[in-house]
């Protein structure tokens, strides 16, 4: 799930995912955007996961719902492509 912006310039929408561990991601999106992809996932069958973008890497990583801790908005960045 991704709100990136397709024109240069445009300011990206982060979210930080904080998990029980501690380990943080940083993933595209808005935190409403993600918060229903981890919702969606948690009311889904037994150990559906919540398949998310990372920022920066792209690449797609698959967060188990029921061990999210937290959500924030991160700082903003802007795109230049």
């Amino acid at each position: 799930m991704s709100d990136a912006a397709e024109s240069g310039g445009a300011a990206l929408t982060l979210t930080l995912v904080t998990m029980t561990t501690g380990e943080r991601y940083e993933i595209d999106g808005s935190a409403e955007s993600i918060e229903a992809a981890i919702v969606g996932a948690s009311r889904g069958s037994i150990m559906q996961l919540a398949w998310l973008t990372e920022a920066g890497t792209g690449r797609s990583i698959a967060i188990n719902p029921l061990h999210v801790v937290a959500l924030e908005t991160a700082p903003s960045q802007t795109a230049t492509g």
